[in-house]
């Protein structure tokens, strides 16, 4: 593994949380909010994170130059008026999250620590590897940010293989050791428990436990690119010192045995299509899928598609959103992406989410159904999120705005496995694969750049 290091952290001073608990101060990820989320959580407190992690609205797009420097001028005066502080020690964060998911119980925990920033790929002693492909959008935006506050204000959530469960071991002591020194709850059913570990001994046991092993990127593609073209900005100017903190970034880093690691899928809602109706996709869709239709709505579809499916045996769900229509789709010959994509791996060419891209969609619904020109997409990640964006109310975190859904894809979670097998070659899967959850807070613990 890439070293990893404690470091001095930015966090908000306890006098301005009047207690541990700095519910009122933390946010979820930048990328999952909107105008409305922001200004929910400025009425907790105008000293919420979000003020400088999300400058402009919309998220995930370059603002005008004015919009980041009003955050790294807000962000600068915590600094100053004791709002928040930098530490005089460098520390590690066991970080745990606890949640419910199906219906269940889950603890989460992780480590934020700093990782040498190196470029991403394979390396003696273990590398950073990516899963998926990105949007160009946001890697702007948060360079942007990053200039002009100087810091790295959200952590990075990576995985590790920890085979012999030695790092978590070591986190799990601390836990038990004492209670947390910060909590927080954003009423989202997400609880979130910070231990600060400075003692020499605990950081040592943890990077020993982590030495040889790959840190695969679970959440924080764009941060990450955002670190390394920060690190080639500054060396622009000049060679960067081995110990400038931008040689560092902030992660979380979570072992892949970890019994609070879930997987929610990432479906998919199309529209916008000129010659879309369900007896149309099924005549268009006929060589290259076995369609079985379903009956019930959308909770029976998932179960189905669940109960059927196999891993390395692409099957997904269809629901019409006019007639309320269900199906069972799957390929209509074994390793339908063989002959367009021989050069990837298996494990690539088996994903659900590459069987709907290339397709469903750029083999049925665009030159089929749309004249050739690209669908509209939505992401959800629950039935409920794919109900209320066929309902026209465009709530949830997949989006739906701007175009009348046709089309509702159900997927299962891209499991574990897949995305080591497809890292390790080399390969990216498409763009929203995976979605790890829950998210981590943004304002737990920031890592100055200057």
């Amino acid at each position: 593994m890439p070293k990893v290091y404690p470091f001095q952290a930015i966090q908000y001073a306890r006098a301005a949380a009047a207690t541990t608990d700095v519910s009122a101060l933390v946010a979820p990820p930048y990328d999952v909010l909107d105008g409305a989320a922001k200004a929910a959580l400025l009425t907790r407190s105008t000293k919420n994170i979000v003020a400088a992690d999300l400058p402009h609205i919309p998220a995930k797009e370059l603002g005008p130059p004015e919009a980041y420097a009003a955050a790294a001028k807000l962000f600068r005066s915590w600094l100053s008026d004791g709002t928040m502080h930098k530490a005089t020690k460098g520390a590690m964060f066991v970080y745990r999250e606890t949640f419910q998911s199906s219906g269940r119980t889950f603890q989460r925990t992780g480590m934020a620590c700093t990782v040498e920033t190196a470029p991403f790929g394979p390396r003696t002693g273990g590398g950073i590897l990516p899963h998926e492909e990105t949007f160009s959008g946001p890697k702007e935006d948060r360079l942007a940010l990053m200039k002009a506050t100087g810091a790295q204000l959200s952590p990075i959530f990576g995985l590790h293989a920890d085979e012999k469960g030695g790092a978590t071991a070591v986190l799990l002591r601390v836990c038990a050791s004492r209670e947390p020194d910060i909590t927080a709850d954003m009423g989202d059913g997400v609880k979130h428990e910070v231990w600060t570990v400075d003692d020499a001994e605990t950081i040592a046991a943890y990077q020993a436990a982590l030495s040889g092993d790959d840190i695969f990127i679970a959440d924080g593609h764009h941060r990450y690119n955002t670190a390394l073209n920060y690190l080639r900005h500054l060396e622009q100017g000049g060679p960067v010192p081995d110990s400038h903190p931008a040689r560092r970034c902030m992660m979380v880093l979570v072992g892949m045995n970890d019994p609070g690691m879930v997987i929610w899928p990432t479906h998919r809602v199309l529209g916008g299509m000129s010659g879309y109706s369900w007896p149309e996709f099924y005549r268009a869709a006929s060589k290259d899928l076995r369609i079985e239709p379903c009956e019930g709505g959308l909770a029976e579809l998932e179960r189905a598609v669940h109960q059927s499916a196999v891993l390395g045996d692409p099957r997904v769900g269809l629901y019409d959103f006019a007639t309320g229509a269900a199906a069972v789709a799957a390929p209509a010959s074994p390793d339908p992406l063989a002959a367009r994509f021989p050069e990837k791996p298996r494990a690539w060419r088996d994903l659900d989410v590459a069987f709907v891209q290339y397709v469903i969609v750029e083999a049925i619904a665009q030159p089929l159904l749309n004249a050739g020109q690209a669908v509209k997409w939505a992401f959800p990640h629950t039935v409920a999120e794919v109900e209320e964006i066929g309902a026209g109310h465009e709530k949830g975190s997949g989006g739906g705005k701007g175009f009348a859904p046709q089309l509702g894809v159900i997927l299962r979670p891209t499991p574990l496995e897949a995305v080591k097998a497809v890292s390790r070659a080399g390969e990216l899967m498409p763009q929203k694969s995976t979605f790890f959850f829950p998210k981590l807070a943004t304002g737990l613990f920031a890592h100055d750049l200057t």
